[in-house]
């Protein structure tokens, strides 16, 4: 999880400080907001000042309503020492008591010219991500015909070198090395590039290359979510493989399970090709065409039909 601060969002959604510049550092840890219209109302009972707080047309419009000394009452309640900050919406500044209590207990109020609900959804997925459990693996993640592939794999068994061919063959790489996943919900996981290593591939013999300057943007994508990992290990001639594609495996990364596949490496065996079809394969699954069950349904049929004439022949009756 990152170490996530109210400076982030200001310069994420490049929001205007109307008070606490020097306060931007404070830590937000959860990527829940919060609306107080209740507390505003008086009812405090399940307040969550440690939420970032947000206030549109309708909590500003309410406090307005009220008497001055009142309307002071409840905003020294709402602006605790925990609240990371308040966001004004549509580009209002907020009422003048609220600017004198935030800055007396050291708590940004912030405006953006966004809608309320807009924002608050914009800024939800932002946190979401941000905050979300991660894990870092070695790896290569590829878009490959719109499905995001996990090459894993022992060191030096080709996964950048299959990663490079993907890209002249008109896919997109993620990530090469190190892939930072992100769980942004069960059995979501988005990964990405560290910062330093963004749109970078290693190849042995020919060092570091960057391939937006070699093949253009379309060759690189930012982040991509997980669907489909497949591990590179080289051919063990006493290592029975699956044949048939029927035996479903899945890997764990945090706590979401993805389809798994194992691709045997060998001399004369076309990597790249291999990953298209295991993606476009993923694709007619998700359409509920199986090959693999199709072919196993008609070897039962077969079998079956045999099997009846095998016994009509020993009745007498073929």
């Amino acid at each position: 999880m990152d170490d996530l601060t109210v400076r982030t969002i200001v310069d994420e959604f490049q929001l205007d400080v109307v008070c606490g510049e020097e306060w931007l550092d404070r830590e937000i840890t959860t990527s829940d907001i919060s609306r107080p219209g209740l507390e505003m109302a008086g009812f405090f009972d399940y307040y969550p000042a440690e939420r970032v707080q947000l206030l549109g047309k309708k909590e500003l419009t309410y406090l307005d309503t009220l008497p001055a000394l009142l309307r002071e009452s409840r905003l020294e309640q709402l602006c605790l020492p925990i609240t990371p900050a308040f966001v004004v919406a549509h580009d209002q500044r907020g009422p003048e008591e609220l600017t004198k209590i935030a800055k007396h207990v050291q708590v940004p109020i912030l405006r953006t010219p966004h809608q309320t609900t807009r924002f608050a959804g914009m800024l939800t997925n932002f946190l979401e991500g941000r905050l979300a459990p991660m894990t870092t693996l070695h790896g290569v993640l590829v878009d490959v015909y719109g499905v995001g592939v996990l090459l894993f794999g022992k060191s030096g068994v080709g996964k950048s070198e299959t990663a490079l061919e993907l890209v002249k063959r008109g896919h997109r790489l993620v990530a090469d090395d190190v892939v930072e996943i992100r769980q942004v919900a069960k059995n979501v996981l988005i990964g990405n590039a560290p910062k330093m290593l963004e749109h970078m591939l290693e190849i042995r013999g020919v060092g570091i290359i960057d391939l937006m300057a070699l093949f253009g943007a379309s060759a690189v994508k930012d982040n991509k979510r997980i669907l489909l990992a497949i591990e590179l290990e080289t051919w063990d001639p006493d290592k029975v493989y699956d044949r048939l594609g029927i035996d479903e495996m899945t890997t764990k990364i945090i706590d979401s399970e993805i389809p798994k596949l194992t691709v045997p490496v060998k001399p004369g065996r076309n990597l790249s090709v291999i990953i298209e079809v295991a993606a476009m394969d993923y694709r007619m699954k998700q359409l509920g065409i199986n090959a693999a069950e199709k072919f196993t349904q008609k070897l039962e049929e077969t079998v079956m039909k045999n099997a009846e004439k095998e016994e009509r022949r020993r009745d007498g009756f073929v």
